[in-house]
């Protein structure tokens, strides 16, 4: 029997080593709770998990539409570290998202018919600004009338959503020759050129990797990462430290709204080619998951990103050769997304055994016999 009270302690400095362990076993775990799903749903697990590597990484086609697929969730993935980094949950990158696209979308109207080398960083810098204003809004409701910014966010996504809907249903963007809520397909001028001839993997994805590199050069080389990081641990601490906190916290949604907002324009204009409802399906929430996983660091959203871009069209590919149902690729999602997040918890806590203290008998003064109260 343990003699004492078991206490879960977080570790000051968790080791390399367990670090390692914690992840191998993460993936253990997740690959046998996705064995035993596959085979509750009637299907050769050795065949899905050889089609999941083959729609995913099989061959170069197959890399290349992961890539691509990878492209909007690591923005997204940025986005959200940087504002989780400060301890601001930041849960409308899918808004900031269709917001970028939407101000971007807007700005090519009005430059229609310039030329690419204009149209282009236009677009980008309109989709940072659509984002970023967007995102900060929420950071200045949170600092002015400290509005939680979980519920404002959550909020501000339905309002892009109903604002997307009435600008292509019966607005002006509509596309007059359709049926569906879209707009007219942008000029050729305007597209994102295509890095790999014959796929559709375009210059988005560069501009994902750079933000990724910005981000982190920003949360671990500047001052301003200094701050972020210090209100993020403690905000008191840093206010007394001399950080400008409601500050710190308006600029962090700015960034953070500005990179969602550029998954936005990469996804319009490098990939559907046109404004619609579905050029996001559901990338600003998943980047929440990958941000997790990651740890939090930019460097390794980008790992994370492509491996669930992978797992996007891998499960596709699973589908279609095993017939599995669709439900079961967001299941195993899921429970990727647990296990990993467990084992972040075992690296960063530890269980440990405190001893009760022996009390002296007040009568005999002596410490009680093993076994006696």
């Amino acid at each position: 029997m343990l003699n004492g009270r078991i206490s879960i302690e977080p570790r000051l400095e968790p080791s390399r080593l367990w670090q390692a362990i914690a992840l191998l076993l993460a993936v253990g775990v997740s690959v046998v709770i996705c064995a035993l799903l596959l085979n509750v749903a009637s299907a050769n697990v050795l065949e899905a998990f050889q089609a999941i590597y083959k729609g995913a990484f099989g061959s170069q086609r197959a890399m290349l539409k992961t890539l691509t697929k990878a492209t909007p969730l690591i923005l997204t993935g940025v986005a959200v570290c940087v504002a989780f980094r400060a301890q601001i949950w930041n849960i409308g990158a899918e808004g900031q998202l269709f917001m970028g696209g939407i101000v971007s979308y807007w700005v090519y109207t009005v430059l229609q018919g310039s030329p690419a080398v204009v149209l282009i960083p236009s677009i980008f810098l309109a989709a940072m600004i659509g984002g970023g204003l967007y995102g900060g809004l929420a950071g200045y409701l949170k600092v002015k009338f400290e509005v939680n910014e979980v519920l404002s966010t959550v909020l501000l996504n339905y309002i892009t959503t109903y604002l997307l809907s009435f600008l292509l249903f019966r607005g002006p963007w509509r596309d007059p020759s359709s049926f569906y809520q879209q707009s007219t397909k942008v000029v050729e001028a305007a597209r994102l050129p295509i890095l790999v001839e014959g796929s559709r993997l375009h210059l988005g994805f560069l501009v994902a990797l750079l933000m990724a590199v910005l981000a982190y050069i920003l949360i671990h080389r500047t001052s301003l990462g200094y701050e972020i990081r210090a209100v993020g641990l403690n905000p008191k601490a840093s206010r007394f430290k001399g950080i400008h906190v409601k500050r710190t916290i308006l600029a962090v949604m700015l960034i953070s709204g500005a990179v969602a907002g550029l998954a936005g324009a990469g996804e319009l204009f490098g990939l559907h080619l046109r404004l619609k409802p579905d050029i996001s399906t559901g990338f600003g929430f998943t980047g929440i998951i990958i941000a997790m996983l990651a740890g939090l660091n930019p460097l390794a959203v980008v790992f994370v990103a492509i491996v669930f871009g992978g797992l996007m069209n891998g499960g596709i590919t699973m589908q279609v050769l095993t017939g599995v149902p669709t439900a079961l690729i967001a299941a195993m999602e899921g429970i990727v997304l647990l296990c990993f997040l467990a084992s972040a918890v075992l690296t960063r806590f530890r269980i440990k055994v405190v001893p009760q203290a022996r009390r002296i008998d007040p009568h005999t003064c002596q410490y009680p016999v093993d076994g006696e109260p």
